[in-house]
């Protein structure tokens, strides 16, 4: 079996070491923690927008009925463009590195 042609289940080893820098990259420069932090903080926009509908007094045509409710919306408004772009920012630097990792491991082939 040629390193290009694969069977089900099975790496080659260029493929092992492509991840296993990937992983490293990612690791290091924060893509990681990025891309939880991002998650994490829309999670919580979410979390806060569906309290403010149900648990917190629920919503009207003119927005939630109580003070709780239009905090959890004022919260859920502010973490969703913070969430996002974090997010973005995380998975635009790992596929950066699943790109370097690729050259990386191309270049160590021949």
């Amino acid at each position: 079996m040629t390193p290009t042609t694969q069977s089900a289940g099975k790496e080659t080893v260029s493929q092992v070491s492509e991840r296993a820098l990937w992983h490293k990259l990612n690791a290091q420069d924060g893509t990681l923690g990025l891309l939880r932090t991002g998650g994490w903080t829309l999670f919580a926009c979410g979390l806060a927008y569906v309290l403010a509908g149900t648990v917190l007094g629920g919503m009207t045509p003119q927005g939630p009925r109580t003070i709780a409710g239009w905090m959890a919306v004022i919260v859920s408004l502010m973490t969703l463009p913070f969430g996002v772009l974090v997010f973005l920012l995380g998975l635009a630097k790992a596929l950066r590195n699943r790109q370097l990792a690729r050259r990386t491991a191309a270049g160590s082939r021949g």
